[in-house]
């Protein structure tokens, strides 16, 4: 390598920071001043390691000045995020959003002056058609009653209600002030896959408790389901109904892994798995592989529950799927009491980009499915059907319930109830509300009996705003919301109801006309004995 004046030259111009520092530092020296001649010797050291070391190039090439871009990339989340965004534009929640969570959380006003700041004239702008005859008194705590005709033991479960979030996930205080939440609210508290813990009993709020394909708390050594386990958690009063989980929207068919050095001797414990070692979440499920197995596997928990509902929740994925299990339903007369359908957009549990992303239907058009398909087999008074993914307003649960859910399950809202600021730090333990973290320092910040009572508040004032808009259509329950009633903008000079956008398949017409419906090659496709599609889609299809 050539060197020149003019290279030398140019290095020092890059190398201007720990250039100066030495000059600073020669006359510190002169004039006896120790800390300041301390300060620069170290950004003349800081220079001369980032000179000549070889992992990040910006720094040898621009000694101590390039840490300049990784402090603005380090600060840059927070910046674009209080001064930078719109109102409107954050994702994945928008500050209006989180501000309105907080607000009703904190009892503050959430009325806002001045019009909307929502562009009407949007493709993606929607509303309820209001009535000329308001409801004068709609019912102001709506409950859902879910029980098929084999369950003994109904629940009553309020529209709205906390999603699946595990203890190991979520910290201790947030789980405490959650399950707080929900025995001052009326509502349930969902326990996500990692177990029933203590803090989700200390309180007493409503529990269902979620399975996965690990079976955390009801597992034997080999990692199989245990009914003897299951039968004495899922018989405790404060479980009110039992959930198997297929997938969740934030990793669908991904399952996990939880690293031994995060498998700690209480969550060991709560799990019942070995502690220290890696705890290993399959992709799917060793008790059952087809619909038939699923929906058997699903009438065994009802009975070692003691007769309570028993459901599943899943993303979407291929549509001939949620056929299969129509099919397996008609075909062995089980009936799941409830269905679950979880978004595509994500969730609470850090996930690879790509599944968060591009894996699995979006809440709307996969709720729009399984509603079709529990209609159109015939079997939706039976099962109920909930809507869980990115809701944390009035409009959000009105939308569902218009387009076929029963009720909706928020996890992210709940979050910001209890504190979260949306940092986006779940999944590295560094959660600065305490919200995620496991670190009693961190948690010390979240107070249950506090964050309890607002996010009880929440919960309260979401549902009175949604039964605001229950009234304004001239309504009494959130359960006569149908699809007309949901208007969606076309353009900025058309708009027509949900149910000219979308496909609502009339009672039993899968049934009875299969080959009538859109899902016709779908419906072909299904069986009970497999998921795998019976047919060829893609040369159907191509044919």
């Amino acid at each position: 390598m050539n060197i020149t004046f003019e290279s030398l030259l140019d290095m020092a111009k890059r190398a201007v920071v720990p250039v100066v520092a030495a000059v600073l530092l020669v006359i510190a020296i002169f004039q006896g001043w120790v800390v300041f001649g301390l300060l620069m010797a170290a950004v003349v050291l800081l220079g001369i390691y980032d000179t000549f070391q070889s992992r990040w190039t910006i720094t040898r090439n621009y000694p101590v000045a390039g840490r300049i871009r990784w402090l603005f990339y380090d600060l840059r989340p927070y910046l674009h995020s209080y001064i930078v965004e719109g109102d409107l534009d954050g994702k994945p929640f928008s500050l209006a959003a989180r501000n309105l969570v907080h607000a009703r959380a904190d009892g503050a006003t959430d009325t806002q002056p001045f019009g909307t700041e929502r562009d009407t004239d949007a493709d993606s702008y929607h509303w309820i058609g209001h009535s000329i005859s308001p409801t004068q008194n709609p019912d102001k705590s709506p409950r859902v009653e879910v029980g098929s005709d084999q369950c003994s033991k109904p629940y009553s479960a309020s529209v709205l209600n906390i999603s699946a979030m595990s203890f190991g996930a979520l910290s201790a205080n947030a789980v405490r002030a959650l399950n707080l939440g929900a025995k001052k609210g009326g509502y349930y508290h969902d326990t996500g896959e990692g177990g029933l813990s203590p803090y989700h009993l200390e309180n007493g709020g409503d529990i269902v408790w979620e399975l996965g394909s690990g079976y955390f708390g009801a597992r034997d050594k080999d990692g199989s389901f245990d009914p003897e386990k299951f039968a004495e958690t899922a018989q405790r009063d404060e479980v009110k109904m039992t959930e198997i989980k297929l997938s969740q929207g934030a990793k669908p068919g991904h399952g996990g892994l939880l690293p031994a050095a995060k498998v700690t001797d209480e969550i060991a414990k709560i799990r019942q798995v070995p502690a220290h070692e890696d705890c290993l979440s399959p992709r799917g499920h060793s008790a059952f592989s087809t619909p038939i197995e699923m929906l058997e596997f699903a009438a065994k928990m009802r009975d070692l529950s003691g007769g309570k509902p028993v459901g599943l929740k899943l993303c979407i994925g291929q549509p001939h799927e949620p056929f299969a299990i129509m099919k397996g339903i008609i075909e062995t007369g089980i009936h799941p009491d409830f269905i679950v359908v979880d978004g595509g957009e994500g969730g609470t549990g850090a996930a690879p980009l790509e599944l968060s992303d591009w894996v699995g239907m979006p809440l709307s058009e996969g709720l729009v499915l399984m509603r079709n398909a529990l209609v159109g087999a015939g079997v939706k008074s039976q099962i109920r059907l909930a809507a869980s993914g990115k809701v944390y307003s009035g409009m959000g649960l009105a939308r569902n319930i218009a387009q076929g859910a029963d009720w909706c399950n928020a996890a992210r809202a709940f979050m910001f109830s209890v504190g979260c600021i949306q940092a986006q730090r779940c999944h590295l333990g560094t959660c600065p509300t305490g919200v995620t973290a496991q670190e009693p320092a961190r948690q010390r910040g979240l107070i249950p009996e506090v964050q309890g009572e607002r996010s009880a508040r929440f919960h309260e004032k979401t549902v009175d705003a949604l039964m605001e808009i229950v009234a304004s259509a001239g309504l009494d329950h959130p359960g006569q919301l149908e699809p007309h009633h949901l208007m969606q903008s076309r353009g900025p000079e058309r708009a027509l109801p949900m149910d000219r956008i979308a496909t609502f398949l009339a009672e039993g017409a899968l049934r009875e006309a299969p080959d009538d419906t859109i899902y016709a090659d779908f419906w072909r496709a299904a069986r009970a004995d497999s998921f795998r599609p019976a047919i060829d889609l893609a040369r159907v299809r191509a044919s």
